[in-house]
């Protein structure tokens, strides 16, 4: 069992970064891969950016390529999430998501998510 607590969402203009986390409790974190989803009002959840268990190797949306580093402290059991150069269409509730295995990005293969936290960019 993976329980997930997501912090750092805020609001900030266009331009600005934010850094989110994602504290995991429970000790087999570091065999769990991670991932970010976001959703905004009247949309699907979609996929942002994962990282295998190691956190060697990374995906990401290519709506955030170049922009947004997901990366992971095994060793504090948390994930992170920096967004850098953040536009107004970034704005959404971000998740975060566990899985036991390979780095996924359909929503539905997630095991575990956070609860949520609110970024809200304005222009």
């Amino acid at each position: 069992q993976v329980q997930l607590v997501e912090s750092g969402g805020g609001l900030v203009q266009a331009g600005g970064s934010l850094r989110l986390s994602c504290a995991a409790s429970g000790r087999t974190f570091s065999s769990y891969a991670m991932a970010w989803f976001r959703q905004a009002p009247g949309k699907e959840r979609e996929f942002v950016a994962t990282i295998t268990w190691s956190g060697g190797s990374t995906s990401y949306a290519d709506s955030v390529k170049g922009r947004f580093t997901i990366s992971r402290d095994n060793a504090k059991n948390t994930a992170y999430l920096q967004m850098n150069n953040l536009k107004p269409e970034d704005t959404a509730v971000y998740y975060c998501a566990a899985r036991n295995g390979i780095k996924w990005r359909d929503p539905k293969n997630s095991e575990y998510w956070g609860q949520g936290t609110q970024v809200t960019v304005s222009s």
